[in-house]
């Protein structure tokens, strides 16, 4: 893969405070973090595919508290119905109708805890919440809080218990992040922080809507020259003629890429994106929605091999 050139960037000042605030509760994963406030202010959701334990919740948790976001949590059970998320129609006898009753759908932040072990049926009551910011009840649709976000937990589909999201689903979220094992010194610093103690205190917030929502009019006041544009849609468009690809980028995803990269271009503290927002979001952005193809599968070829070479060939 072609590697970003040396990073001299000076990260934007409210970026900076916010991502440093949640590395005081998730330890030596900064980079996870910026990515994932990429996501946020580039207004996607993102999806944390992980095995248990390495603080895909936390990281969550503190990253809506550090944004002074409302948020609420879900845990994605087998059991879990549609109306458990979205909401449900109640007969209220006293009026003689039926009132809706909101589910936890309906907040800022939704925090969709193991979200692949809830069954297809429940999965894609998400669908319209991720596109459309609304959800459709009884013929009714009802607006979602702006702005809105899920953010995701997932244990590997290898584990027992789960459900693959079909691709549909995994295309509405902007970045897929693992956030991997700790360092040998980050994970005595957590010994040493949380060794004695059940609860890990979440960050204070540093941030409120108000202040998101400036950033993210920030954001889409980034500037993309043509010549980037050019090397960002080069990519999506050989990941549509890859033989080793079934599936290719669709054109949603070279909109969120497109965002994704002026909001890594804000963190960075920039009113312009560079060539290196777009190789380093690369993976992150597409892996998850492209599918290999039987063959290349066999031969053990992954999707982010694939999108190294061609972002490689850039």
């Amino acid at each position: 893969m072609r590697k970003p050139s040396k990073d001299i960037d000076v990260r934007h000042p409210v970026a900076e405070t916010v991502i440093d605030t949640v590395s005081e509760a998730v330890i030596g994963k900064t980079e996870k973090i910026e990515l994932v406030l990429v996501s946020v202010l580039a207004g996607g959701h993102v999806l944390l595919e992980d095995v248990p334990g390495v603080g895909k919740t936390l990281l969550v948790r503190a990253l809506a508290s550090a944004l002074g976001m409302p948020y609420k949590r879900v845990q994605f059970t087998p059991d879990l119905l549609p109306g458990d998320v979205l909401g449900v129609s109640v007969y209220d006898a006293r009026e003689g109708r039926f009132r809706f009753q909101p589910g936890p759908i309906f907040t800022h932040i939704l925090m969709a805890d193991e979200i692949n072990r809830a069954t297809p049926k429940t999965q894609s009551a998400l669908l319209e919440a991720m596109e459309e910011r609304r959800v459709t009840i009884d013929g009714t649709t009802h607006p979602l809080p702006h702005p809105f976000f899920v953010l995701a937990t997932q244990n590997p589909v290898e584990y027992e218990g789960t459900y693959p999201l079909p691709e549909a689903q995994l295309d509405r979220f902007l970045l897929k992040i693992s956030l991997g094992y700790p360092d040998p010194a980050d994970e005595e610093v957590l010994l040493e922080r949380y060794g004695r103690r059940d609860d890990v205190p979440l960050p204070e917030p540093r941030l409120d809507r108000e202040g998101l929502l400036r950033l993210m009019a920030e954001r889409e006041a980034v500037y993309v020259a043509p010549e980037v544009r050019k090397i960002l849609l080069e990519i999506i468009r050989r990941t549509r003629q890859d033989r080793r690809l079934r599936l290719g980028a669709s054109p949603r995803a070279t909109i969120a890429y497109f965002r994704a990269v002026q909001a890594r271009a804000l963190v960075r503290g920039r009113d312009y994106a560079v060539p290196d927002d777009v190789y380093a979001l690369a993976r992150a952005v597409l892996a998850h929605r492209v599918v290999i193809d039987p063959t290349a599968a066999f031969d053990g070829v992954s999707a982010e091999q694939v999108l190294d070479d061609l972002v490689g060939r850039g």
